[in-house]
């Protein structure tokens, strides 16, 4: 791997979205952390193996 490696979200920030989106805080906080595992492994797999995040032209 290149050095860089996602360790998780600011949930404060995750859940402050949350909020503004009218989602239930209790929910929110109940479903955040599944999704937050799942994101950030599949983040770091990605960056391991060198895929583009973003669909785009080639270089």
């Amino acid at each position: 791997m290149g050095g860089a490696t996602v360790l998780g979200w600011d949930m404060g920030a995750a859940l402050t979205i949350a909020r503004a989106l009218g989602v239930d805080p209790l929910i929110a906080a109940e479903c955040l952390p599944d999704i937050e595992a799942v994101i950030v492994r599949k983040l770091n797999e990605q960056m391991a193996s060198g895929a583009r995040s973003a669909p785009g032209p080639e270089r």
